[in-house]
């Protein structure tokens, strides 16, 4: 939000000092993002009056001007605008004057005519686009006035971050509301008397959904003139807070929005069918909102509505057909209240943002709809002339707001603070806010105000007297906190370890969304339910994942356009997994690896990464917990992974991971350098851990034999293992796969297989006879369970 210090001083005494201001704002939560004059630089402008005006000899579309400028002579000044005309004042660049961008401005001689300086527009100042032709000033101004000094452009505009929790502070009351606490002065403002009415002129208004809309004022005021310039004092407020000037029937409303804080619309009476109701939407209504957008209503949309259809969207904006036009003089002004439930979300979900949907998510003063109706209306027969009728206020007593006292206590203020701040500083401060104090046992109940939607317990009321008493006051100690050492349990892997085995075999971890691209979740998990977002950030980050893997395929894609030709990365992170109506969230780790197995160097030859130069990693995280035995890669398939490169991990016969080669045509359309390499395991299952046991070591040497066993090409390692582990029993030490061997000598279909059998006893030296029984036991099983035949 933009506000202007000259506005705001308007309502609270303030001091001269920019910098000290900004700082006590942002220290009190509103952060102050910048700050900017009311105008840019220029120089040598001033309030020019016209005295007279004659047709140039040779230009049909040029006026010679005579003009005062204060001191001297008039000065003759040629001008192109249709508006200029005897009496009129407005801005006058003298000879040697610069305007903004740098412009200089010296003695020209047009057709023939010399001209000593400039009348100017308020887009040749860098006033916003205003009314075409020149700026026209007031004449009360004095003429040879600085320009900059009359309208007061070397103001300061804030532009102020408020947090959402803090609606009531989004005006310019609002605002000098803390100003006055913060700067111990008190509030004043412009007197906003009640405007008599000068008929009995009502319109019907009812609440047919009280819990959404429980206020509604309204005033019903004819005769404006819709041609009334709006003055000069108020189109530069309504500019220096961002808002453009569309005529005073709208600039009024606007400005009392800014000021207030109560956002307020108007209606063409004309347009108007019958009384108004706040209602739901029904279905297959729609409505064209005034910036021409046709939308179709929600049943939980709330409307106003007339008799015949909605007329607008209740908090957001109104409808284009009762909306104020050109040559309207009769209308119904509107300022109700709005619960924040029933706006919020419903602007963000049709694409309207506005000024008035801000405010009335974050919360509008239930008590401020009458005065904003005296503002408006005092205002705008001001400037517009007009008979209004009497304020109305239709409202549900009881579904309004209902507040009740919070309690706060002494000793939670030091606790959360850290320090004693006195008591009497402390109901002043909560007094000085707004709230009425009374005193409870040893500390306070307040009652916060009607504005203060975000007063709810006493953590909050903490917080109110910590930043008014001032975050810099409250010295820097360190707070006690007991020591509690977490339990680590040793029959888990943390998460953190497995990533640590990782980063060694050359992975860098990554960090991405949890909600990803629709798209491209559904080319790598076609069929498999996803949770869609309510609210997305954006279109390409609207479904949670059901995997880790969208995200890495992306980060690798981004990496492969930014030239990395080899990518390691691996994600410890949450997947979402619909499981009918219930969404379970998995914790995972996953990982993607792409381009040459080794880094660049001479010592091997260049080879692209494959399926089980990753196997082992994902081996090596599987033997962190101690019994990667338990583990098993079984031939499966994956939507996205290359159908012949890809195996499911399992756990004692629980699946717990998948691991394989993305899919080509996936990899081509992503237009990926080659078909990278992904894992991914749940730890659920995954980081279950052994607990270290102390084991005896033999004193007794091991003995190695090698067997070349001939098994069918279908037959896996697990199955070879499995065999032989039964059959040679608490002897064998380990098993190692030294040679796969297809060819000469070998029946098509077989492959042999050589196998390291390393032997061992802790009760004594294993003899030729002891270690020929246990292959011959092995032979035989394997006989048994593969159909094993075996080479010398």
């Amino acid at each position: 939000m933009k506000v202007s210090l000259e506005w705001l001083r308007e309502w609270v005494r303030l001091g001269s000092d920019v910098d000290a201001l900004a700082q006590r704002l942002t220290m009190a939560g509103f952060e102050v993002e910048g700050r900017a004059l009311a105008a840019e630089p220029f120089s040598g402008v001033v309030i020019g009056e016209v005295l007279a005006t004659r047709r140039h000899p040779e230009a049909d579309k040029l006026t010679v001007c005579e003009v005062a400028a204060g001191v001297g002579a008039p000065r003759t000044i040629v001008c192109g605008a249709k508006n200029v005309r005897a009496g009129l004042k407005a801005p006058l660049a003298t000879v040697g004057a610069v305007l903004p961008g740098g412009k200089a401005i010296g003695r020209a001689t047009l057709r023939g005519v010399a001209s000593e300086g400039m009348l100017c527009s308020a887009r040749e100042l860098g006033l916003g686009e205003g009314p075409e032709g020149l700026l026209e000033l007031p004449a009360e101004l004095a003429t040879g006035t600085e320009l900059r000094a009359a309208l007061g452009l070397d103001d300061t505009v804030l532009e102020i971050n408020f947090t959402p929790n803090r609606g009531d502070a989004l005006s310019v009351l609002g605002l000098a509301r803390e100003l006055a606490v913060l700067e111990g002065v008190p509030l004043t403002g412009p007197a906003l008397a009640a405007v008599p009415a000068a008929g009995e002129e009502r319109l019907a208004v009812s609440l047919e959904a009280p819990a959404a809309c429980a206020r509604f004022g309204g005033r019903v005021i004819r005769g404006v003139d819709p041609r009334a310039p709006t003055p000069l004092w108020m189109r530069e407020r309504l500019r220096r807070a961002g808002l453009r000037s569309l005529g005073p029937l709208v600039d009024v409303t606007n400005y009392v929005m800014l000021e207030l804080g109560q956002p307020m619309h108007a209606y063409d009476l004309r347009q108007l069918q019958g009384g108004l109701a706040a209602r739901w939407a029904r279905t297959g209504e729609t409505l064209e909102l005034l910036d021409g957008s046709t939308i179709a209503l929600d049943a939980d949309m709330l409307v106003i509505a007339d008799a015949a259809a909605p007329v607008g969207l209740a908090g957001i904006m109104g409808g284009r057909k009762s909306g104020i036009a050109e040559d309207t003089t009769d209308i119904f002004l509107e300022a109700a209240w709005f619960a924040p439930d029933a706006v919020a979300g419903r602007g963000r979900r049709l694409g309207v943002l506005t000024d008035a949907s801000q405010r009335f998510e974050r919360g509008v003063d239930p008590a401020g709809q009458a005065r904003a109706l005296e503002r408006a209306t005092a205002l705008l027969v001001a400037i517009a002339g007009g008979r209004p009728g009497p304020t109305t206020v239709t409202e549900s007593a009881a579904h309004l707001p209902a507040r009740a006292a919070i309690g706060l206590r002494p000793a939670t203020l030091k606790r959360l603070i850290g320090i004693d701040v006195p008591p009497e500083r402390v109901g002043a401060i909560l007094a000085s806010l707004g709230l009425t104090v009374t005193p409870k046992g040893e500390g306070w109940a307040a009652m916060p105000p009607s504005w203060r939607f975000d007063l709810a317990q006493e953590a909050d009321l903490v917080e109110e007297v910590a930043r008014v008493y001032g975050y810099n006051e409250i010295p820097e100690i360190d707070a006690p906190m007991p020591q509690r050492p977490s339990a680590v349990p040793e029959g888990r892997l943390a998460p953190e370890r497995l990533a640590l085995r990782l980063i060694e075999r050359g992975y860098l971890e990554a960090i991405t969304y949890t909600f990803v691209d629709p798209e491209l979740q559904r080319r790598l998990f076609p069929g498999v339910a996803a949770l869609p977002l309510a609210n997305p950030i954006s279109a390409e980050l609207a479904e949670m994942r059901v995997s880790l893997f969208p995200g890495l395929v992306k980060a690798l894609g981004d990496n492969e356009r930014r030239q990395q030709g080899r990518v390691r990365l691996f994600e410890h992170g949450a997947k979402f997994v619909m499981q009918g109506n219930d969404l379970k969230e998995i914790d995972c780790i996953a990982g993607i690896a792409s381009g040459s197995a080794l880094p660049e160097q001479w010592g091997a030859a260049a080879t692209a990464v494959d399926f089980y130069d990753v196997k082992a990693d994902v081996e090596a995280l599987l033997a962190a917990t101690g019994e990667p035995a338990a583990f098993a890669f079984e031939a499966a398939t994956l939507d996205c992974l290359h159908p012949g490169r890809s195996a499911r991990i399992t756990r004692a016969g629980e699946a717990c991971g998948f691991l394989g080669e993305l899919h080509p045509e996936i990899a081509r359309a992503l237009e990926l350098d080659g078909a990278p390499i992904l894992f991914e395991l749940e730890l659920n299952i995954t980081a279950a851990a052994r607990i270290p046991r102390a084991q005896e070591l033999s004193r007794f040497p091991s003995v190695r034999r090698d067997l070349a066993v001939v098994v069918d090409e279908t037959s896996t390692f697990n199955q070879l293992r499995e065999s032989v582990t039964v059959a040679a029993s608490s002897l064998l030490r380990e098993l190692k796969v030294f040679d796969v061997y297809r060819g000469a000598g070998v029946e098509t279909g077989r492959k042999s297989v050589a196998l390291g059998l390393i032997l061992q006893d802790n009760s004594g030296t294993l003899t030729d006879a002891d270690v020929d029984a246990v292959l011959n036991a092995v032979r035989d099983r394997l006989k048994q369970d593969l159909n094993a035949g075996f080479r010398d």
